[in-house]
């Protein structure tokens, strides 16, 4: 997969677009740190477009990919903005979420096979902080008799995600927007027209320490 994304990226265009996930860009705001600059994790990053515009939100920002090419766009995009972004070259099947160290994770079509997905989703429950924030949007299997482009192939159906999953998974969070929905995505090449997709704030109890 490492090749094909790097593949995907070496374009000069960003694949995705440069703007923030629609989604994150309503919601980032409840990610909050009692004691100075709130940490946050972008996994399955990509080229960068969620974690530059973060940054630029004051956030101290460290993304994730196992693509190459994707993070050295993330690199530039941030350069663009003005922003710092740590970078860590990973596959998440080999990344080690810390517990207790993050203020907000970010994870925005971060589409893994099953016992993948449950693995990391059971790193993000540990690896919030009390009172830190997950804010995920992914495609649902009803994206497949949808006329947008975007999400895992017919072939990977198993990668997609659903509400029910996501409540069990991602147990010892506090949900405080969940939701199965139908959107027009405008992100690029790949994320295009009206696209089926979950979304979901969850929240780690506990004050921020």
């Amino acid at each position: 997969m490492k090749e094909f994304w790097n593949e995907r990226y070496a374009a000069a265009e960003y694949a995705y677009g440069k703007n923030p996930n629609e989604f994150l860009a309503a919601e980032y705001s409840r990610i909050k740190s009692g004691d100075g600059v709130a940490k946050v994790l972008c996994i399955a990053e990509g080229e960068g477009r969620n974690a530059s515009f973060l940054a630029s939100k004051g956030f101290e920002v460290t993304a994730v990919d196992q693509s190459t090419e994707g993070l050295a766009k993330t690199k530039q995009l941030g350069k663009t903005l003005g922003v710092e972004i740590t970078t860590i070259e990973a596959d998440l099947e080999h990344f080690e979420i810390e517990p207790a160290s993050w203020d907000g994770i970010v994870s925005i079509s971060a589409h893994l096979p099953p016992d993948l997905r449950k693995k990391v989703h059971r790193q993000i429950v540990s690896g919030l902080k009390p009172g830190g924030t997950l804010i995920l949007e992914a495609y649902t299997e009803k994206h497949l008799d949808m006329p947008g482009i975007g999400g895992p192939p017919v072939h990977q159906k198993e990668m997609f995600m659903a509400l029910a999953e996501l409540e069990r998974e991602l147990e010892g969070l506090d949900f405080v927007l969940a939701q199965e929905t139908e959107r027009h995505l405008h992100e690029g090449k790949y994320h295009q027209g009206l696209s089926a997709v979950v979304q979901v704030v969850a929240q780690r109890g506990g004050n921020k320490v």
